[in-house]
């Protein structure tokens, strides 16, 4: 196998972000005391929440600032009287304590460990991302865990990516492997890194499911993270 540097993104690659996002933000509400339902919030969340981080990866904006407006936003469109700066604080608290696993990711983290070094490139905050990481299995595979707050540049910026395989103790471009579940930011940054990827595609898309009318294309591609194994035995 010629590869001996995988570099993994975390959310939704590794670790179930989704799930865990939800409990932590259903706690944060719960915490706050709103009555309302707590989907009607949390999926308001998640729309500012994505604006926000997309203008994020574009350079439009900061980390400290995405915090906290995401929940000013939300609370503001749902005529809601709370402390957007509380629910962040609370927020980030909850998501480490929530930590829920993709299946076979730690198979995969200690299967890739056996074979060559495996790196964490995640945009992410680094508190955050880092007590997740602890409070998972995972932490005991990994040589190094590269945080776009850290950086100052989030994927599919070049200079992250550069940033990143400074932690590695070997590294060759022809060597390396990108594993993610975002198109235009794992698979992209690969893509404009000069690297192969691997697109964890567990919804099965298609790139014409993509607006971009010309949509990354990833060296390999997989349904599930067992798949790894075999894809590159």
């Amino acid at each position: 196998m010629k590869y001996k540097l995988f570099l993994f993104d975390l959310d939704d690659t590794l670790l179930d972000f989704s799930a865990s996002e939800k409990l932590s933000f259903i706690h944060t509400m719960e915490s706050l005391g709103v009555e309302i339902a707590h989907d009607v919030v949390f999926q308001r969340y998640q729309v500012e929440n994505r604006a926000l981080w997309a203008l994020f990866e574009e350079g439009k904006t900061t980390k400290d600032h995405l915090k906290v407006e995401r929940f000013r936003r939300t609370f503001s469109s749902l005529d809601l009287e709370l402390d957007p700066e509380f629910a962040s604080h609370r927020y980030l608290e909850a998501l480490p304590e929530t930590v829920v696993l993709i299946d076979h990711a730690e198979e995969i983290c200690k299967w890739a460990s056996e074979r060559g070094e495996v790196g964490i490139i995640t945009n992410g905050i680094h508190a955050t991302q880092i007590r997740r990481i602890e409070k998972s299995p995972l932490a005991r595979y990994l040589s190094f865990i590269s945080v776009s707050e850290d950086c100052g540049f989030a994927k599919p910026d070049i200079r992250f990516f550069e940033y990143s395989i400074q932690m590695a103790k070997n590294f060759s471009k022809d060597s390396t492997l990108v594993i993610g579940d975002r198109l235009e930011t794992d698979i992209l940054g690969a893509s404009l890194f000069g690297v192969d990827s691997v697109w964890f595609n567990r919804n099965g898309m298609a790139l014409t499911d993509f607006d971009s009318q010309d949509p990354p294309t990833p060296t390999h591609q997989i349904r599930h993270l067992k798949e790894l194994k075999e894809l590159l035995r």
